[in-house]
């Protein structure tokens, strides 16, 4: 297991239980009781779990935390990069799309890389740049420029203008947080407003949001649930969150990192 994995996997242990001890996640990795140690020291020092005595504590995140991308690029990374591969299938040569910032829409970028004559919409700058070096392929790479933020997005009047014009097959959205009741949320009011004008740009929207992402409300709501067109997240979903899923959004996509195709759910997407 790489760090960034097992980094990860510890993450992921706090947040279902609310807390863990070292000694439970020695037995759960297999691995020594300074590594565990060193990797809760790392993750408290991002702000991502709080370090006690003897383990670590799940931290409640506020409605106006923005991890950035750094950060976040390190976690979920097996289930970010299969949900990555689902969204890849929905994407055809000389077609026109979007892609927000987001570290899962960046490695759907990456995933894209060698997929013909694209024409990409996007406000992240690691996925343009990512992109543009992808000259093989015939791309063409439309960034809206504006404001940068921690998470690496361009926002603010001059991207929401820039994609006032714009028209997309498809746009493939990040999420801060999804919940039932607030929809599609962000800690941050200007990119809110910049990704309702990539909402608006786009004739059918995929969100690719990884499980970590459930349940999560940030501060500014820039999509509502049901006008989800697909959604697209792993398999480590609680049975709950899955059964709202698939009674709000229109097509819902289950990626099993590592095991190849996802089982799609209501309809296959088109």
């Amino acid at each position: 297991m790489l760090a960034s994995q097992r980094r990860a996997a510890i993450l992921a242990i706090v947040e279902e239980h609310g807390a863990a001890r070292v000694s439970e996640l020695v037995d759960q990795l297999g691995v020594s009781d300074m590594t565990v140690r060193r990797d809760i020291e790392r993750l408290d020092g991002e702000g991502l779990l709080e370090r006690v005595h003897g383990g670590a504590v799940a931290v409640l995140p506020r409605a106006t935390d923005e991890p950035g991308f750094t950060a976040k690029s390190t976690l979920m990374t097996a289930e970010k990069q299969a949900i990555a591969l689902e969204a890849a299938r929905l994407v055809q040569p000389g077609s026109t799309i979007g892609i927000s910032a987001g570290t899962t829409t960046y490695e759907l970028a990456r995933a894209i890389r060698d997929v013909p004559q694209l024409t990409v919409v996007t406000n992240s700058v690691p996925v343009a740049q990512l992109l543009h070096e992808s000259q093989a392929a015939g791309h063409v790479v439309v960034i809206t420029g504006g404001v940068r933020t921690p998470s690496d997005a361009l926002v603010g009047p001059v991207a929401v203008t820039a994609l006032g014009g714009l028209h997309v097959d498809r746009l493939f959205l990040g999420a801060h947080g999804i919940d039932r009741a607030a929809g599609l949320t962000t800690p941050n009011l200007v990119e809110a407003e910049t990704n309702r004008a990539l909402v608006r740009s786009a004739r059918t929207v995929c969100v690719l949001a990884d499980r970590s992402k459930l349940g999560i409300v940030g501060l500014s709501t820039f999509m509502d649930l049901a006008d989800v067109d697909t959604l697209i997240t792993d398999s480590g979903i609680s049975a709950r969150a899955r059964q709202v899923l698939e009674e709000t959004v229109e097509h819902l996509v289950v990626a099993e990192p590592g095991r190849g195709r996802a089982r799609a759910t209501r309809e296959e997407t088109g």
